[in-house]
């Protein structure tokens, strides 16, 4: 046994006598195998053999990102750096075959050309590309291009921009199942209820930090809707500013909702009888107590059907702040599990116990912390 062991070992250290069993892996495996390297490394497979010359040029999965020229925070990056990367990036995207994409990251600086990024991102297009991920970190006013919001392939997009969100005037997703928005600012109310309404299969929607500050009202009416998240940004405004945005969610099949944020827009919930499960953070401001606790009991009160909850202390308190709780208040008939995140203080127990008066069906209650 000691022997054979022996041999096996020594047949592998010779190299040119063992047999290459990962090479002769059929096509379709060692792309799946490539999709898991940065591009970087896809590409540099290329050296291995013959066999591996051209199987980068049909790897599913691509992804750049420039961050690697700022891991010296020192010197920052240099031009030759900049103009590798770009150099780096368009080569890939040129010698790929016409295979389809599966997935295309993108993460980087537009102020080094915006329109090398927009061909960048025409070329995932053109590749018929299902997810598209952007990161792009805009100094100057950027437009992504047009082919991006007419795009059959897409099931998945997600877009992180600090700016104005300029959409063109034909939006259609007819397969889209996910769409994330980052740092946007909406531009106006027509442009962003287009593209909502443009999304007919939509099952996840995600709007994380963006700017509302331009939109009076706007409706989320998407019947596909399964699962919605709204973090919103620290309020800045005026403080007799109360209006802000209408928003209306009109979706018959949502499941789970989740908002974190100030109140500062105003949300109406419609026809949501299918939601099951909440998640609901809302930090109180020195400024507008009162208005932002009204709106907090007005948004649970639009919960009472649901059957699962996670609710903050702070959120708790909004409910202490608001006068005659009890009379605002509805029964959560449904509401068999609770879920308080950080830890109850003194103000908040009075309105805790009042909460837990109207959920007669409880089962559990649990202290995240």
């Amino acid at each position: 046994m000691r022997d054979q062991k022996c041999q096996k070992l020594s047949e592998v250290q010779s190299g040119g006598e063992s047999e290459d069993i990962i090479s002769n892996l059929p096509d379709c495996i060692l792309h799946h195998i490539l999709s898991f390297l940065p591009t970087k490394d896809a590409v540099g497979t290329c050296i291995l053999s013959v066999r591996w010359k051209y199987l980068w040029t049909s790897v599913p999965n691509i992804d750049f990102d420039d961050a690697l020229l700022y891991s010296n925070e020192v010197n920052g990056w240099y031009p030759l750096e900049v103009t590798c990367f770009m150099n780096f990036v368009e080569r890939v995207l040129l010698l790929r075959d016409a295979s389809t994409m599966k997935r295309f990251r993108l993460s980087c600086r537009v102020c080094f050309s915006a329109s090398r990024v927009n061909a960048w991102v025409s070329s995932a297009i053109i590749h018929n590309v299902q997810e598209l991920d952007l990161c792009l970190f805009v100094e100057k006013p950027f437009i992504l291009p047009r082919c991006l919001f007419d795009g059959n392939s897409l099931t998945v997009v997600k877009i992180e921009m600090n700016c104005v969100l300029e959409l063109p005037s034909y939006i259609s997703f007819p397969c889209l199942k996910t769409l994330h928005l980052c740092l946007v600012t909406f531009a106006n109310d027509n442009s962003t209820q287009k593209l909502f309404s443009s999304c007919p299969v939509l099952q996840e929607l995600a709007i994380l930090d963006c700017e509302w500050i331009n939109l009076k009202q706007v409706a989320i009416s998407i019947p596909t809707l399964e699962s919605l998240t709204i973090d919103d940004l620290p309020y800045f405004g005026a403080s007799d500013d109360l209006h802000g945005c209408q928003i209306k969610i009109d979706a018959v099949n949502l499941i789970f909702l989740k908002y974190i944020g100030y109140l500062s827009n105003e949300f109406f919930l419609c026809n949501v009888s299918s939601l099951v499960k909440a998640h609901i953070h809302i930090p109180m401001m020195c400024e507008r107590r009162k208005e932002i606790a009204h709106r907090a009991v007005k948004l649970l009160r639009e919960l009472h059907n649901i059957g699962s909850v996670r609710i903050s202390n702070r959120t708790i308190e909004s409910l202490f702040l608001a006068d005659n709780v009890l009379e605002h208040l509805p029964l959560f008939n449904n509401l068999t599990h609770l879920e308080l995140s950080m830890e109850i203080e003194n103000q908040t127990v009075g309105a805790l116990v009042e909460l837990l008066q109207r959920s007669p069906n409880l089962q559990s209650l649990y202290f995240v912390e």
